[in-house]
């Protein structure tokens, strides 16, 4: 069960204080740039979706990213802190003798933010891919515990 609230059927980080992600009210919607014809920087392949789980050792990003192979994609420790997980998928060539029948499969640029807890060891960050899935383990800093003594009380 998660404690982020969902919204319109969507995972919503409206509420976690370490996501960068913004809540596009327009999302599903047409794009404008077809029908005005701006340049358009990213495409529906940039809402690749990521999990976020916390063990007691590390922090562990599964990003879904099918297709792509390891080169495709960045992982970047950026200004101390920030987790970025970026890459592109190429837009196939089109011959000209080729009928499409169904184009669904997206194209484009894409870039997910994370700004990492104080406890995040960035010197350490790992990424591994397998299956179209990038696995990104951020392991933890150990948590000292203030060393506490009795005291006798005398009496």
């Amino acid at each position: 069960m998660s404690l982020v609230p969902n919204f319109f059927n969507r995972r919503s980080n409206v509420f976690d204080p370490f996501s960068l992600d913004v809540w596009d009210p327009f999302e599903g919607f047409p794009p404008l740039s077809s029908h005005f014809n701006f340049p358009s920087e990213t495409s529906s392949f940039a809402a690749a979706k990521v999990d976020w789980k916390e063990t007691p050792n590390a922090h562990v990003f599964k990003a879904d990213v099918p297709g792509l192979k390891k080169e495709e994609v960045k992982v970047e420790i950026e200004e101390g802190r920030v987790l970025q997980i970026s890459g592109e998928r190429s837009q196939e060539q089109e011959e000209k003798s080729d009928t499409w029948h169904r184009v669904e499969r997206s194209s484009g640029r894409f870039s997910r933010r994370f700004r990492l807890p104080e406890n995040a060891k960035v010197e350490e960050v790992k990424a591994a891919m397998e299956n179209g899935v990038l696995t990104v383990t951020v392991p933890k800093e150990e948590v000292k515990r203030p060393d506490v003594r009795p005291i006798q009380i005398s009496g």
